[in-house]
């Protein structure tokens, strides 16, 4: 369990999150995005749980200055990445009972790069007869999402995609500050919440705290502890919902130890 850590733009260090995912091989980042009562939002019945993949795509940061003035980046996709992040969001699919996995792509531009992601995922859902498989296209997905994110359930897309899409999915709910985040490979997995490091309000207890409990809560779930995953689900849902966790992101007044206090007092 990890907190947030910042990236310079435009130069500095490479993402401490981007050599953590690489070094450990943590392939599939999953988001999921669920509206609690008790938390100001546009939407009711929101539930979506996004897969991106972590390893590779643009991300990968080959990039070569080929001449004065021009940059290019290679985007990178290949089977076997495809193939396990497409059989992680399956898979999750068929434990958790959900309906649909949506891939999301721009395989009508980039043919052979998302034409190769398509398939693959494409394959993969054959396996899975009794889960429903769609697609969508990225541009026109986002459109569908703020209009009804109702209609999504499960998602699988790349990691650009992926990195783009689960904000947004994050803002349906209430924002950065309310969503959690798994990294997860084989061996190792990092739950961490995934808003930035926020430095201007370090030290000043208004940040809010649910992005990086509920992330333990995701924890537990993996490694097992399904009782105690539920137990600290359950507080932060009871809560939110007293409208005495509410922090300034959204709305409310409460400081980041309120918070913890309201929880726990739940437990």
């Amino acid at each position: 369990l990890k907190g947030p850590t910042t990236t310079p733009v435009g130069g500095g260090h490479v993402s401490a999150n981007v050599r953590l995912r690489r070094e450990l091989d943590l392939y599939a980042s999953v988001r999921p995005a669920t509206t609690m009562e008790g938390i100001p939002c546009r939407y009711e019945g929101v539930d979506l749980v996004l897969f991106r993949e972590n390893t590779e795509g643009l991300y990968a940061g080959l990039e070569n200055q080929v001449s004065q003035g021009v940059v290019v980046s290679i985007k990178v996709v290949t089977e076997k990445a495809t193939d396990r992040i497409a059989k992680a969001a399956f898979e999750y699919a068929r434990k958790h009972g959900r309906k649909t996995v949506t891939a999301v792509h721009k395989a009508n531009i980039m043919k052979l790069g998302d034409g190769l992601f398509l398939d693959r995922v494409h394959e993969m859902a054959k396996d899975y007869p009794e889960i429903q498989y769609d697609q969508a296209i990225i541009d026109a997905c986002c459109m569908r999402l703020v209009k009804d994110p109702g209609q999504f359930d499960v998602f699988v897309m790349e990691n650009l995609y992926g990195d783009i899409v689960s904000d947004l999915c994050a803002g349906l709910v209430g924002g950065l500050g309310v969503v959690p985040g798994a990294n997860i490979g084989d061996d190792v997995a990092v739950f961490e919440a995934v808003h930035g490091s926020a430095p201007d309000i370090a030290g000043k207890g208004i940040a809010n705290p649910l992005g990086l409990i509920k992330s333990s809560v995701l924890m537990l779930e993996h490694i097992g502890e399904l009782s105690a995953a539920e137990r600290l689900a359950d507080g932060i849902a009871r809560a939110m919902k007293s409208g005495k966790a509410i922090t300034g992101d959204l709305g409310g007044d409460a400081s980041t130890s309120d918070v913890a206090k309201a929880i726990i007092a739940e437990l």
